[in-house]
């Protein structure tokens, strides 16, 4: 796996199980710690082999004291996990290390872009992913990071495997399905999934990511960023995983905190109020920021989004 382009290399190890680590100062996201230094990080990454996933690609930043808790990320539909580099940026000089992984088909991550065969293809990764790092942190809490598409792939996980986590973070959750989508227009997706399962259907509007046009640049120039659209049966499986989040909502009971731009175009904000509504949690929040759109960690405003963020988790740990 090449060094990210741009970044300046600190120090290369390599361990005998494969893994290399890697302590690394980013170039365009710099870290400061509380005395005005620039902090380093250590990174991590390497490939996992997962039964229908292929080798799925993984990574994470650990900070160089103790860790105070451990985020997950899942990311959105079409990108990949390395995209959140403000979210590592702000925690990880913090004390908390942040772990990421690349979905079945997206990224470096092995099979046909934006295709899979059954949207547990999906969670099962997913449980891979944190059983490993259950096990690399078994004394620190655990908090699962969903944004858009991977808000509904957390949010399906969580509907039966949330034990052992402290709390959830959903932002631009793709959970409901639009009030615009017929019932008749789920029945035809299901033909053509059947059908033409790897027919692209329906794309994304990059311009509508972030009000910043240097994050609309950086996504439209990044070649891990599939920019195609997505497949019949992805787009079937997605649906279907809506349908059943939003019946059965009431089953996720885990300290959650939803987050939604206030003008999202990707993402209906009716949404965020109907996970809101209907989970079972006691201890739910829901925070819309007024002006932002789909990307609240990628847009000018991030900084107090993501301050929410840590206050939020740190009343939980």
């Amino acid at each position: 796996m090449p060094f990210p382009t741009g970044y300046r290399q600190q120090a290369t190890c390599r361990f005998s199980h494969g893994l290399r680590a890697t302590s690394y100062v980013p170039p365009f996201f710099p870290l400061y710690d509380r005395f005005g230094g620039t902090a380093k990080m250590e990174h991590l990454e390497g490939f996992v082999s997962v039964a229908r996933g292929g080798k799925i690609y993984w990574q994470t930043w650990l900070p160089t004291g103790e860790t105070r808790a451990v985020l997950i990320i899942v990311h959105g539909l079409a990108e990949h996990g390395g995209r959140y580099a403000n979210l590592v940026n702000h925690f990880v000089p913090r004390g908390y290390a942040v772990y990421a992984y690349d979905h079945p088909g997206h990224g470096r991550s092995d099979g046909p872009r934006v295709y899979i065969r059954r949207f547990a293809d999906l969670t099962d990764v997913l449980q891979h992913h944190v059983a490993r790092i259950q096990a690399q942190h078994p004394d620190s809490p655990l908090f699962l990071i969903g944004h858009s598409f991977g808000a509904l792939v957390a949010a399906r996980f969580l509907l039966d495997r949330q034990d052992g986590f402290a709390g959830a973070v959903l932002s631009g959750s793709l959970v409901k399905v639009p009030d615009h989508v017929s019932s008749f227009t789920v029945a035809c997706s299901r033909i053509l999934s059947t059908l033409i399962p790897k027919a692209g259907l329906v794309g994304l509007d990059a311009a509508a990511i972030s009000r910043d046009p240097e994050v609309v640049r950086a996504y439209l120039d990044d070649p891990l960023v599939y920019k195609g659209k997505t497949t019949a049966r992805l787009g079937c499986e997605m649906l279907k995983c809506m349908q059943e989040v939003t019946a059965e909502a009431g089953r996720i009971t885990l300290p959650i905190l939803i987050l939604h731009g206030g003008e999202d175009r990707l993402v209906d904000l009716a949404a965020a109020h109907m996970l809101h509504e209907r989970v079972g949690s006691a201890d739910k929040t829901l925070i819309v920021y007024d002006g932002l759109h789909h990307e609240v960690y990628n847009e000018p405003e991030h900084p107090d989004v993501l301050a929410d963020v840590e206050a939020w988790i740190d009343g939980r740990i």
